[in-house]
């Protein structure tokens, strides 16, 4: 894909992010994002102005010992104007017994409700979409806005290569930052960890003397099935892609060209277009600016083109 140039605004400093779906997940990332100080503007968008006043307040409450940004609650779609960001975390969420995916036309529905007001008003934003299926949801918002695809698109399986990188870390034992291995995919029950080109510290993976490959194949699963998990436990996941969503906005914002794992459109990607899957992406200031088309090995590729398959599907 060729590159997509970064924004130019007149005031690229100002940094002014907007979460619109201030429920659990857009809450826990506004909470994470404002650790960094990396925004000056953080805007709460919700359906009643009301419900986020609170949210507002206690955010407010804990800027002595954060870094200062100014915090608007709202429901005006206008206030979304001049924003670099906008962060979609609206919609229905995954309950016991739900896959991502059957989430889809609900959510697809919100979506179309709201996408067009953050067009209209935020039009030279970033869009990073974050609500489930959102593999589905990227794409389908890639085809009602129009924009070049590296300006939407979705949080994919950065979590997903988070939680196999940590579960492989235990196995290890060396930290998570240490372990080079993807999740690529869907996000969801058709990913797949991309073992043939994994390492640590420069030792293939798969040949480290002290893992086999059975534990490298649970570590999977264990990160596959967490959700399912966690759900099941407490009812919803929050922390995790909080986190991983204020780290994607920090690499935009610092226009530091970090290698993640996000869900983008594809045009022949591996021969394959018409969705939007997880795959390795340079992510600027401008979204996403390039995707890197890594060795897979054949086993890797029948397991991506499985993912494409069960995605367009819902497309």
């Amino acid at each position: 894909m060729p590159n997509t140039p970064s924004l130019n605004k007149q005031n690229t400093q100002l940094n002014k992010v907007a979460i619109v779906g201030c429920g659990r997940v857009g809450m826990t990332a506004a909470f994470s994002i404002l650790h960094t100080g990396d925004v000056n503007e953080l805007v709460l968008h919700g359906r009643c102005k009301d419900d986020l006043i609170g949210e507002q307040l206690d955010l407010e409450h804990a800027m002595g010992v954060l870094h200062p940004a100014t915090i608007t609650a709202t429901e005006r779609y206008e206030d979304l104007a001049g924003c670099d960001i906008v962060v979609y975390a609206a919609g229905a969420s995954q309950k016991p017994g739900e896959t991502r995916l059957d989430l889809t036309e609900k959510n697809k529905a919100i979506l179309e409700s709201i996408l067009p007001h953050i067009i209209k008003h935020a039009p030279e934003a970033v869009i990073l979409i974050v609500a489930n299926p959102v593999d589905i949801l990227t794409y389908h918002a890639y085809r009602i806005a129009g924009w070049p695809k590296g300006r939407i698109f979705g949080s994919g399986t950065t979590l997903d290569t988070q939680r196999f990188r940590f579960h492989l870390s235990e196995l290890l034992h060396v930290s998570p930052s240490s372990v080079h291995a993807y999740i690529l995919g869907e996000h969801g029950d058709h990913s797949f960890p991309t073992l043939s080109t994994a390492s640590v510290g420069g030792q293939p993976l798969l040949h480290f003397p002290t893992i086999s490959e059975q534990q490298i194949q649970r570590a999977y699963e264990q990160a596959r099935n967490a959700a399912y998990r966690i759900i099941d436990s407490k009812g919803a996941t929050y922390y995790g892609i909080g986190a991983v969503v204020s780290h994607i906005v920090s690499c935009i914002l610092s226009d530091n060209k970090t290698v993640l794992p996000l869900s983008i459109p594809l045009h022949q990607y591996y021969g394959q277009s018409g969705v939007a899957a997880s795959v390795p992406c340079v992510v600027g200031r401008g979204g996403v600016e390039d995707t890197l088309e890594i060795k897979l090995s054949w086993e890797e590729k029948q397991q991506f083109e499985q993912a494409v398959r069960e995605l367009k599907k819902y497309c």
